[in-house]
């Protein structure tokens, strides 16, 4: 398997202030290299941040951005994941005259639920492993979703 340009998930733990994230992302477009993911939240009773970032390239290429990660002052860790459990998470509005039990078993299948319904819409959650949430969103294009929102991906380590 040539793993030249290999999906790579990087988590870095950063201080939490402003601009860290812009300096973060500066490290990979300054490289040419695209970010396919990038979820970032506090961590609980802290006062930093994880930054989860999906991108692809080789191994050189993710050694040398791990490297310059690590050399920015706010940057507390940095790892690349290897033996990971990773989720996505996907909202979908679909019209109400659509078949909702046919909807719902689909989002029990990909570990999701209705989560809201109003006059004209139903809404669904569903959260799953990213290759998961591609084949859900394949599959209730049947039934004429209104709008998607899709968050980036989230890991950690076992």
């Amino acid at each position: 398997m040539n793993n030249e340009n290999a999906r790579r998930v990087i988590s870095v733990v950063v201080v939490n202030e402003a601009s860290v994230l812009s300096r973060v992302t500066d490290l990979f477009s300054g490289r040419g290299y695209n970010i396919t993911s990038l979820t970032v939240a506090p961590i609980p009773d802290t006062e930093y941040s994880r930054l989860t970032i999906v991108t692809s390239g080789s191994v050189r290429v993710m050694e040398q951005i791990t490297k310059q990660l690590n050399k920015l002052i706010p940057v507390l860790r940095v790892y690349e994941h290897e033996d990971m459990v990773e989720k996505e998470m996907a909202m979908v509005k679909f019209p109400i005259t659509e078949n909702l039990s046919d909807i719902n078993a689909l989002c029990e299948a990909y570990n999701g639920k209705i989560v809201n319904v109003g006059d004209n819409v139903v809404i669904t959650m569903v959260a799953d492993e990213p290759k998961r949430i591609d084949n859900y969103l394949n599959a209730i294009k049947r039934y004429n979703p209104k709008e998607i929102v899709r968050s980036g991906a989230v890991a950690l380590e076992r």
